[in-house]
């Protein structure tokens, strides 16, 4: 599970890179919100990444391209309640897994 310094407390502050697809992800969107650091992750990979704030919800990664291609399967999957580890391809779950362990 990735650690952050808590940016309120400045204690330890543990979350899941699966955050950053998930509508409820970091506590609804109420807790520190780490969807950056998945996107930094992707984007240092090669790839192109958006981000997109749910209203009132956690701020996610509504895209992400190689070569211009999407990879996410939006015709298969229901972003923000999908769990990306399903409908991501492995590499990508891999090259997470990686930069942000579990």
């Amino acid at each position: 599970m990735p650690i952050s310094e808590c940016d309120h407390c400045g204690g330890t502050y543990h979350w899941k890179w699966e955050e950053a697809f998930e509508k409820f992800g970091f506590g609804d969107g109420d807790a520190q919100i780490e969807t950056w650091q998945v996107a930094d992750a992707l984007t240092d990979a090669g790839y192109e990444v958006e981000i997109k704030a749910w209203g009132l919800h956690n701020t996610i990664i509504t895209s992400i391209k190689k070569a211009g291609k999407e990879i996410i399967p939006h015709d298969t999957c229901i972003l923000g309640y999908d769990d990306p580890r399903e409908f991501l391809p492995q590499d990508i779950v891999k090259l997470l897994d990686e930069a942000l362990p579990g």
